[in-house]
């Protein structure tokens, strides 16, 4: 429906394709933009929070309204569709501020949630290490914080009119409401150091996985790109995979060989459009699983439609970019290439000339992928010419183990060692280095 109002079109489509009438929570989903808004993904995220869908309502114009974000004239029109489509619950595809939630709800008489606290909800859902459950009530709280209102007014203040209060209840005291904010801070605060002692473990296992010299490979995408069933295709893990958003949240490690070398592989949480900014800061430290990745294997979606696959490739690089792994060497893989037709393919290696066509559910690709991951490797070792006497044989053992294939000689003063060494490692050894000295850049 195509409705002209003071320059500004307007759409609706509502009483369409309830998935479950019966649900307990039936949305009506908003939105505004200049343009033709797809509200797909919206969509989505309700379904993966158990929520079905009852229509949609959108208005054309350049800004929401900052005070009920529809204009006035278009809110009769969402409270006929409420009624129509048998909504109990408005959502809507931006974050609200919180005077447009609270006016809406006032002039609607429903809840109103925005997309920050749907995909909030599905995090706590979904969160299921104990710091993930941490990052996920930080990042609830924060949202919330702001939102905070005068549930209590009714009390008004804190001892307020009260004859038998007892000592220390009298007087102005404090309302509820800032009593709620006060509390809210202190737990931001305590979870915020919990999850400073969380980070210093993650990266005390950092350093020891430095220290054995792997090399580290990220896999990083959009939510439901097919990260981890990519994953376990490559190491034979068994990490739960379904077809719902934000399934993976906790990093999970694994180890896979290609070339004769052992790579350690992390899944980490997928990323999304407009992803909350709550989330991006909560989840730094599980992020930061990618900042200190040898390699960031891009993990994309080739069954979507172009238009989709570069905004989200797009949205990938911005949240890597906002969490300093902008600089970190990076792979595109475009997965679930089973599912292009020929045709498709053709125009996947024109757009994308550098990615790697793989499947996970399938395996197509995966010795490409292999083998540019080792590629990749490859180009970042160090030379070094070394001289390790006889009695280090802890640290022969080990120059085997990291270089994989040397040149070694036995000589009268210990064994000559030419090896092309991980970056990481590569100071391990430089007291060996023949002349004192060891090349310092990568191999050409």
């Amino acid at each position: 429906m195509d409705r002209a109002r003071n320059g500004r079109k307007a759409e609706s489509r509502y009483g369409e394709g309830v998935t479950n009438p019966r649900a307990r929570q039936r949305a009506l989903c908003i939105a505004v933009s200049p343009g033709e808004p797809d509200l797909s993904e919206l969509r989505e995220l309700l379904r993966t929070a158990g929520v079905a869908v009852a229509g949609e309502l959108v208005q054309r114009r350049e800004e929401p309204d900052p005070d009920r974000y529809f204009g006035r004239g278009k809110l009769a029109e969402l409270r006929r569709a409420i009624g129509q489509s048998g909504a109990n619950l408005v959502a809507c595809d931006d974050e609200l501020r919180p005077r447009q939630e609270r006016n809406l709800e006032e002039e609607l008489g429903v809840p109103v949630i925005d997309r920050t606290a749907i995909i909030l909800d599905i995090f706590a859902d979904h969160a299921s290490s104990a710091e993930g459950k941490l990052q996920v009530e930080l990042a609830q709280l924060e949202y919330n914080l702001a939102r905070m209102r005068g549930l209590w007014t009714h009390l008004e203040r804190l001892g307020a009119g009260r004859i038998d209060g007892g000592i220390g209840t009298r007087g102005p005291g404090e309302t509820q409401i800032e009593t709620d904010r006060r509390l809210a801070r202190d737990r931001i605060a305590a979870l915020k150091r919990r999850l400073r002692h969380t980070k210093e473990a993650r990266s005390t296992m950092r350093r020891e996985r430095e220290r054995a010299g792997l090399p580290t490979v990220t896999l990083a995408g959009y939510t439901n790109a097919g990260k981890s069933t990519l994953m376990n295709a490559m190491t034979g893990a068994h990490v739960g995979v379904r077809e719902r958003l934000f399934h993976t949240l906790d990093p999970t490690t694994r180890s896979f060989e290609t070339g004769g070398r052992t790579y350690l592989l992390t899944d980490t949480v997928g990323f999304i459009r407009k992803l909350p900014h709550q989330l991006v800061e909560a989840f730094s430290a599980t992020l930061e699983e990618a900042l200190g990745a040898d390699l960031i294997v891009h993990v994309a979606d080739a069954s979507v439609a172009e238009e989709d696959l570069h905004e989200m490739i797009a949205a990938v690089d911005d949240v890597l970019e906002e969490t300093g792994a902008g600089q970190t060497s990076r792979l595109l893989a475009l997965n679930k290439i089973d599912m292009a037709e020929a045709a498709r393919r053709r125009e996947l290696s024109f757009r994308f000339p550098g990615a790697i066509h793989v499947s996970g559910a399938t395996g197509e690709g995966l010795d490409r992928l292999g083998e540019a991951i080792e590629a990749r490797f490859l180009a970042t070792l160090r030379p070094m010419d070394l001289l390790v006497p006889y009695e280090e044989g802890g640290s022969l053992s080990e120059l085997h183990e990291l270089a994989g294939e040397l040149e070694r000689e036995e000589t009268a003063e210990g064994v000559r060692v030419r090896a092309r060494v991980p970056a990481v490692a590569a100071r391990r050894f430089e007291r060996f280095a023949v002349d004192g000295v060891a090349p310092s850049g990568p191999s050409s």
